[in-house]
């Protein structure tokens, strides 16, 4: 029998519903494959219907065996309940429904767990003065710096590090089904496939907010408030402790401390300290807030202490006084 007119859009669906089913018998009747051809014509929306008809069956099949073999429990319940009482048959159209409601109700749900399963995942803490490099399964790599602390999970949808503390530069392969995200505090990274470098040392004054620099290729950063920028190679940003993004800026050398060297640039000599801190005992005490304000610019190797130790009074006018190991920073006066 030829089927009813689609005048609106559930007509339409219950139709390509009914096609579909049977066209899947294999065996066609005499006349239905023009009766196929004639709705097909009839209106450009029944190929369109029809198309999302397929794609709902695509998606089912393509599911993994154990969450088929639950699925299709499911839908021999709602067969049975579709038994038409007076004719002894259930119509095709009805399972093709179930199949759609499952896929697009309860069986989306347990496909977006399936698709969120962690198939991977890794810890990795790296101690004062300590850096490690870890090769991730798709063949991206990550570079730890000191005093960091992150976990890795891959899923089937999508890659995720967050990053607890600490300082990381990555360098992605390109993967654009499943991208690459990094949470660091109130700020995420999104990319595909690049090399950056991501800071978060909360409670660090003057670090106490999230950087981003890239070096290769561009990420998405995402802030305070769903503000974000895109930055490209050689681009870099920052953001407050509450995830508040400022300006796109040059980003200079990234990620300078693969190569064990620090900067600072005109930083209050107290902040500087601090940050060497993080590698290691730097053997000298600061007391006085006005050599702590004192501002300093140099580049040292954060694992050499003593050489700044010398270096200090040469660059700022400040003397050492010992006290056994240590030395505490003085003004000259």
């Amino acid at each position: 029998m030829p089927l009813p007119a689609t005048d609106n859009d559930a007509d339409l669906r219950q139709a390509a519903r009914d096609w579909f089913m049977r066209r899947q018998r294999g065996a066609w009747a005499r006349g239905e494959q023009r009766q196929f051809a004639a709705w097909l014509a009839a209106d450009p929306r029944h190929a369109e219907a029809l198309a999302r008809c397929e794609a709902h069956w695509n998606r089912f099949e393509g599911m993994p065996a154990d969450l088929v073999q639950r699925m299709r429990y499911r839908l021999r319940e709602d067969q049975a309940a579709a038994v038409a009482p007076r004719r002894g048959f259930l119509r095709p159209a009805f399972a093709l429904a179930g199949i759609a409601a499952v896929t697009g109700g309860a069986g989306l749900l347990a496909w977006q767990q399936w698709q969120a399963q962690v198939l991977w995942s890794q810890a990795l803490r790296t101690a004062r003065g300590q850096q490690q490099e870890l090769t991730l399964p798709d063949g991206s790599r990550v570079r730890v710096n000191t005093a960091t602390r992150l976990q890795v999970a891959f899923t089937r949808a999508r890659r995720d590090v967050r990053l607890q503390e600490g300082e990381a530069f990555f360098a992605v392969q390109s993967d654009p089904t499943r991208p690459f995200f990094v949470q660091a505090g109130p700020v995420q990274v999104r990319v595909v496939g690049t090399r950056f470098s991501v800071r978060h040392t909360p409670g660090l004054a003057g670090n106490d907010g999230v950087q981003v620099a890239v070096e290769h290729g561009r990420v998405r950063v995402m802030g305070r408030d769903e503000a974000s920028v895109l930055l490209g190679a050689g681009e870099a940003v920052a953001s407050d402790s509450t995830g508040a993004l400022a300006s796109v800026a040059a980003a200079g050398p990234v990620a300078p401390w693969r190569e064990h060297r620090l900067s600072f640039l005109d930083r209050p000599l107290g902040q500087a300290l601090a940050e060497l801190e993080r590698y290691g005992d730097t053997g000298l005490v600061v007391r006085d807030p006005a050599v702590a304000a004192l501002r300093l610019t140099a580049t040292v190797d954060p694992l050499q202490p003593a050489a700044l130790r010398r270096a200090l009074p040469r660059v700022l006018p400040v003397r050492l006084k010992e006290e056994g190991a240590r030395a505490e920073v003085l003004l000259v006066r």
